[in-house]
């Protein structure tokens, strides 16, 4: 099958379910999608479908639906002590992008903001994955050199395009060797985190590495609310001037079954949409100093480009 065939495809919005016989599962990513999975899972029980689920949710909220459907748990050691995750089918990721895969799983870093240590524990390698576009792996640079190898030799031997490294790369383990590991292949825009402060010095160097790259393809996600605004703010620019660009998450509490971020510091819940707005929308690019943003104008902009 020719490059023209492969995409990025689209990501699943919400509750994600299906039905095989008599049985129905409902894969669910975000906590704040638990009361719509309940509802769904209500739905299947009466038509009388015996209901699976499981998914990132449930790690905060394990018994959620344990009235209504059947959630599989795994025992696992997890920060230094056995706890119980939910279970997990086998390359379920598909079912929420069916270009989306996994040649690893876990993290070497233990991010307090992040699901991923407390469901999947230390990074994983996965030897027997199948290529596809988006690579969705939590920490790329920190694998093993050789499995960055035989990861990289898939997608070669199997024909397929890694257009997008969904999850990233980690900035204290990237490296030359890494750089030119992955720069034959990479097709779509390689992607850091700068969460903290303390994280500067190692993003900085990173940018400097990608120093000819052009700044669309330097994707780099910036945490926001969880320090204050003038810090947070501080890192975006940062970005900016190291050549790359932002793109903003606001921090939602890993148990929160609305969502809605966490407000904190000098921030408000309006400034935190304003400036995820003002970064993700690339309103940057007409207003470039936030201070000046308009979200009023901003809004009516966008209505009229929607007309």
């Amino acid at each position: 099958m020719g490059d023209v065939a492969w995409t990025r495809g689209e990501w699943a919005k919400g509750v994600v379910h299906w039905r095989e016989g008599s049985t129905a599962y409902l894969s669910v990513v975000f906590t704040w999608d638990l009361p719509k999975a309940r509802k769904v899972a209500e739905y299947y029980r009466a038509i009388g479908c015996h209901v699976m689920a499981g998914g990132p949710a449930f790690t905060t909220h394990l018994a959620y639906l344990d009235d209504i459907a059947e959630v599989p748990r795994k025992r696992v050691m997890r920060r230094g002590k056995m706890v119980d995750v939910p279970g997990d089918l086998p390359d379920v990721v598909r079912r929420h992008n069916p270009m989306a895969t996994f040649a690893s799983r876990g993290c070497s870093l233990n991010c307090a903001f992040c699901i991923v240590p407390l469901l999947e524990g230390a990074l994983t390698p996965l030897a027997d994955f199948e290529p596809r576009p988006v690579l969705c792996d939590n920490n790329l640079s920190a694998l093993p050199a050789e499995h960055q190898r035989h990861i990289i030799e898939r997608y070669t031997r199997a024909g397929v395009p890694l257009l997008d490294a969904n999850s990233g790369f980690e900035p204290t383990t990237f490296d030359d060797e890494v750089l030119a590991r992955w720069t034959p292949i990479n097709r779509g825009p390689w992607r850091f985190g700068f969460d903290e402060a303390t994280e500067g010095d190692a993003v900085r160097r990173v940018c400097h590495m990608l120093r000819d790259v052009p700044a669309r393809r330097k994707q780099v996600y910036v945490m926001i609310g969880r320090e204050p605004f003038d810090v947070c703010m501080d890192r975006i620019e940062k970005i900016f001037a190291w050549g790359a660009e932002p793109y903003v998450q606001r921090f939602i509490p890993l148990n929160a079954l609305e969502k809605k971020p966490k407000v904190a510091f000098d921030w408000t819940a309006q400034l935190l949409d304003d400036v995820q707005r003002w970064v993700n929308g690339h309103a940057w690019r007409k207003v470039r100093n936030f201070v000046d943003y308009n979200r009023a104008i901003d809004n009516r902009r966008n209505a009229l480009v929607a007309a």
